[in-house]
């Protein structure tokens, strides 16, 4: 995997000056914990067992470089890094306001309205035009990666899945040249998807495209969570930069109906929605559903934002009167975490963990303990909303 740009030299972190105050999550590569540095400055660390998997150490100093470079305000910025013979860690600026899917389900009908939607997304929007602009994929944009600032801003959050593309230009081929293409590669190919009864499905894709692409790059990787995974990932046709603007329109679906478009009973069964069923919209027809339906175009070559990037969406109708230069200006976003929410509260480790050492020498295994949670009523939430900025 290719790196970005140098990374920038980070602080090393001590890991007896780490106090851990609570485990904010697990996942399949490793554990978060809300940490203090010398009693005082509070951070997110992320603390990966090189072990834990196969590629582990590989994708989370990939995450590190990533991180490293990053200088954006809907980004997250490298506080520090550290590493032993076991474990790998970096801590980075702690959102104290949950994540979208956390805020989404704590509104009425678990929906946001369409002023705030936008708000969002827009920030969002930016964030993955700047990861692009350096070259970048993202390739797991999800609500439980879209974080809350104290600031009430969003950041983006977890991109050891991201990947370091070179951009293109575009050449539709010629019919003779599919054809000489066709003759080469004979072979169809299936995805194998593992059912809940442990038996292998399979989806049969549909045909690939004849586009060549000059002074660019596509990856073949299968990555991403199912529901906001593209079609053309499924059908393997190699993918780049607009695998992102269609989980943009999963995502920005996702807030107006509080559902993604296309989840089935299982794996097979979304993957086949993904590859053939057409989003359903309720009533009629607005400036946010075009936009959502031209985001999940199945063909990337039609999706909007392929050719034109982030500047192609913001100008889409539904953006229009956006004041861009001034989002990050905004002083009343839609949700700001109150200080007193509970975020701050200490869990109990045990006796003798007064560092992330000691914690690590009690527990092999990391587990989940509860947290505090969010409040944030949907009252309290419309009327925080103040966009005349904006």
């Amino acid at each position: 995997m290719d790196s970005p740009t140098p990374p920038n030299t980070q602080q090393n972190l001590n890991l007896n000056n780490l106090k851990p105050l609570k485990i904010l999550g697990k996942g399949a590569m490793g554990t978060v914990f809300l940490i203090q540095q010398n009693n005082t400055t509070n951070m997110a660390l992320k603390v990966v067992d090189k072990s834990s998997t196969h590629d582990a150490e590989r994708r989370a100093h990939w995450e590190i470089q990533v991180l490293s470079t990053l200088a954006h305000p809907f980004l997250p910025s490298l506080l520090g890094s550290f590493e032993t013979a076991q474990l790998l860690g970096w801590a980075v600026p702690y959102c104290p306001g949950g994540d979208l899917n956390v805020l989404r389900y704590h509104q009425t009908d678990h929906v946001f309205s369409t002023t705030v939607i936008r708000f969002y997304i827009a920030e969002i929007l930016c964030a993955l035009d700047h990861l692009h602009t350096m070259g970048i994929a993202y390739r797991d944009l999800k609500p439980e990666n879209v974080l809350i600032q104290q600031s009430g801003h969003v950041t983006l959050t977890d991109f050891d899945l991201s990947r370091k593309l070179s951009h293109k230009t575009v050449k539709i081929e010629t019919v003779d040249d599919r054809i000489n293409e066709s003759r080469r590669k004979t072979r169809r190919w299936r995805v194998p998807l593992t059912e809940p009864n442990g038996k292998i499905a399979r989806v049969i894709p549909v045909s690939r495209r004849g586009v060549s692409f000059s002074d660019g790059e596509r990856s073949n990787s299968f990555v991403g969570t199912a529901e906001y995974v593209a079609p053309e990932v499924i059908r393997g046709d190699g993918h780049e930069f607009a695998v992102d603007w269609w989980a943009f329109g999963v995502l920005t679906y996702e807030m107006l109906y509080g559902k993604t478009p296309f989840k089935g009973k299982n794996k097979k069964e979304t993957f086949r929605n993904v590859l053939f069923k057409s989003p359903e919209f309720v009533g009629r027809k607005t400036a946010l559903t075009d936009l959502i339906e031209r985001l999940l175009e199945k063909d990337p070559l039609k999706r909007l934002g392929y050719g034109g990037g982030a500047s192609e969406i913001k100008e889409h109708e539904f953006f229009r009167g956006v004041k861009w230069e001034i989002l990050t200006e905004v002083v009343r976003p839609p949700f700001i975490p109150s200080k007193d929410d509970g975020y701050l509260t200490v869990d109990k480790f045990g006796e003798g963990i007064v560092n992330i050492s000691d914690y690590f020498e009690k527990l092999k295994s990391p587990v989940v303990l509860p947290s505090s949670p969010l409040r944030s009523p949907s009252s309290e939430f419309r009327d925080s909303v103040s966009f005349d900025e904006f």
